[in-house]
């Protein structure tokens, strides 16, 4: 069956001109593929992309979010639950989702799955009354987020959260994390409640997550400090996160977690908060069109 598509654009994802090249290359694909296609975009006020998402007509076959992982974030929270297939059109900085599931790149193939792919359930995690799709975090890493320019992640990319990284290292003082897992309690300097086994791109930092599974993996990271920093961020780069022994990961369907400071929440690259937060898998599964295996 072909499928009549509506596409949500974030026009602040990715750098606009090669971001307008890939979309328009896409749309061809999928009109050659036999579907009709609808095209929004999202305007520059805040929650724009929620709102197309939320106000989406019945008939559609299949709603894709053309942006990056924060895209595709407020595209499912616009859904609302609703049993209607997504997929992704990856023009975002990290495109965390676009790997874990080893989406195609180029436009023919990635056309020829969203018109025609296998669609399956998903359980995104939630974060207070939002939810996300793979990851939400608070410690080093969300405040990195929090410090972010908007403008310099379109700019040069993947290598803006470098350059947060070093200016958080010398300005932010060292956190301690009460984290509460299904009855459990754990204390750490940071949280990573992980959906799936990507963070930040191609980095792998819970090898056992699966998005299929309705379960939450939290990574906890002990050691306090800019040093036990620095370590855990040259680990992540080596690919070594789950081998350190001052990492715990732990599964569990809710948290609660705690500060002992005012500490930004992050989900899928957006702040969406400040703790204290509830942590826990979704009350009902998403649908994700995507290769199958």
């Amino acid at each position: 069956m072909r499928r009549h598509i509506l596409i949500i654009v974030n026009p602040a994802a990715g750098r606009a001109r090669s971001s307008e090249r890939r979309l328009g290359r896409f749309v061809a694909a999928l009109e050659r593929q036999g579907c009709t296609v609808v095209l929004r975009r999202a305007g520059p006020s805040p929650g724009q992309v929620e709102r197309l998402a939320g106000q989406a007509e019945p008939g559609f076959d299949a709603i894709v979010a053309a942006g990056g992982d924060g895209t595709i974030s407020a595209v499912v929270n616009g859904l609302g639950g609703r049993a209607v297939p997504f997929g992704v059109l990856p023009l975002g900085s990290a495109n965390v989702l676009a790997r874990e599931i080893r989406l195609p790149r180029a436009p023919e193939a990635l056309a020829s799955l969203i018109a025609t792919g296998p669609v399956s359930p998903i359980w995104p995690g939630r974060v207070g009354e939002r939810a996300f799709v793979m990851m939400a975090s608070a410690g080093f890493d969300s405040e990195i987020v929090a410090a972010l320019s908007p403008e310099l992640k379109r700019r040069v990319g993947r290598l803006a959260f470098a350059w947060g990284f070093l200016v958080r290292l010398w300005h932010c003082p060292a956190c301690e994390l009460t984290v509460r897992a299904d009855g459990v309690e754990y204390r750490a300097a940071a949280v990573v409640a992980a959906k799936g086994r990507h963070y930040a791109g191609p980095f792998v930092v819970a090898p056992g997550a699966d998005l299929a599974e309705p379960v939450l993996e939290l990574v906890l990271l002990d050691r306090r400090g800019r040093w036990a920093m620095l370590r855990y961020a040259t680990a992540l780069f080596l690919g070594r996160v789950p081998r350190l022994g001052d990492i715990a990961i732990v599964r569990a369907r809710q948290a609660s977690v705690a500060g002992n400071r005012a500490l930004p929440v992050q989900a899928d690259g957006e702040i969406v908060g400040e703790l204290p937060i509830t942590l826990a898998v979704a009350d009902r599964p998403l649908l994700l069109i995507r290769p199958a295996g």
